[in-house]
């Protein structure tokens, strides 16, 4: 869709929006309609993948519905490409008449669509991604950083390498709002030097300038935010050239998490990573959720993009089982999400007045099981019931 026909087709949300509220509209859903909006190609696959794997794990449990009442999928791949993702969604508001959105991988891509779905009062769960924008000034009542805020997985990883007494990090992430709130995140808890703060393009595979760099700046560790396919390449490149003997690895579960560890092997070991979940969390939803994918994914563990794709149609089912179907309810189903009545497989968490999670955020080191094979293992908690720090920019209007 071009440019000039966006305000038309605001236009005409707003209509639809103005009938979804009449007061037959208000009775239980014959069937609830989401929206998800998958990565299945471009830069973000690797976890547009493993989302799909969650969420057919959460499916198979729940029958096959949300809170009791069937449930429709109206699925897309965007390709991590926000023009065409926000094409996309305008036709699921238009054509579909989605009630609840979920899916995209990328802040470029929640970042674009965020404007319909708001204008359509379709409430975001956010199955993966958190951009700083939606978590301060611009939050809304409509968006729901279910998962994480971006700058929070990083602030964990500052905070780490702080207390581990690294003095001298260099600092890689690719040039997109993702990239960009990592590297301020780690900087906002990193109380040493910042040797090299690098840039690449989204998508990159090739690193060996950047590799010649950090070499020549001898740090004492590297804070990476390279997820999926950029991730691989780097750490093999890196570990290649020989730096990991001197230079410490830090990143986060983006970059090093068991999706990507099958894909590299014994060059992961050693590397610390922060996260929000781990598929070792010792809760009952998490052991239910990690034995059924493992079930179905060839004995695999699944990664942080399955976990939290499993959680927020969990999240769904539990509001629509609370507002009793009655989904066209707006108010009643953001209060019913918000409550976040339901057992997470990360454990016990709120959500802040940003609708952004207060939560635990865990250090893990990857290494060998006790079968051999290559995995993470939580060894600490670097932030506890921790509030992202954009949050004091929030003024949460009423919806």
């Amino acid at each position: 869709m071009s440019q000039a026909r966006i305000p038309t087709a605001v236009a005409l949300l707003a209509l639809a929006v103005t009938a979804a509220f009449a007061p037959q509209a208000l009775a239980q859903a014959q069937t609830v309609k989401v929206g998800l909006a998958m990565d299945l190609s471009g830069p973000f696959a690797v976890g547009g993948a493993e989302a799909k794997a969650g969420f057919a794990v959460a499916m198979k449990q729940l029958g096959g519905k949300l809170g009791g009442v069937p449930v429709e999928f109206v699925e897309a791949d965007t390709g991590g490409s926000p023009d065409l993702a926000r094409q996309v969604v305008e036709r699921m508001l238009l054509r579909d008449k989605i009630d609840l959105f979920t899916g995209p991988i990328g802040s470029t891509v929640a970042l674009a669509v965020g404007a319909p779905l708001f204008a359509a009062k379709v409430p975001y769960l956010s199955s993966n991604t958190g951009p700083s924008d939606y978590s301060g000034a611009r939050c809304n009542p409509y968006f729901f950083g279910a998962s994480y805020q971006n700058d929070a997985y990083h602030e964990a990883a500052g905070k780490f390498a702080s207390d581990k007494g690294f003095k001298k990090v260099a600092l890689i992430a690719p040039s997109y709002p993702g990239g960009k709130d990592a590297i301020t995140g780690f900087k906002r808890n990193f109380k040493g030097a910042v040797s090299d703060e690098l840039y690449t393009k989204l998508g990159q595979l090739d690193y060996s300038a950047e590799i010649a760099q950090i070499r020549a700046a001898k740090p004492d560790a590297l804070y990476f935010f390279l997820p999926g396919a950029m991730g691989v390449s780097f750490i093999k490149q890196f570990v290649g050239a020989g730096l990991s003997k001197d230079v410490a690895l830090i990143s986060t579960a983006f970059s090093a998490d068991e999706d990507m560890i099958p894909s590299v092997g014994e060059p992961m070991l050693g590397l610390f990573n922060t996260a929000h979940w781990s598929y070792d969390l010792d809760n009952p939803a998490n052991k239910r959720f990690v034995a059924d994918f493992r079930e179905q994914n060839n004995g695999r563990n699944p990664s942080f993009y399955a976990g939290q794709a499993y959680d927020v149609l969990m999240a769904m089912d539990a509001a629509v089982r609370d507002v009793g179907g009655k989904v066209a309810d707006r108010p009643a189903l953001l209060k019913a999400i918000k409550a976040a009545r339901y057992k997470s497989v990360r454990g016990d968490f709120s959500y802040g007045a940003n609708n952004f999670p207060i939560q635990n955020y865990y250090l893990r080191v990857i290494g060998k099981d006790a079968n051999g094979r290559i995995a993470n293992k939580v060894i600490g908690t670097v932030l506890q019931n921790y509030q992202d720090s954009s949050s004091a920019k929030c003024a949460m209007k009423p919806a």
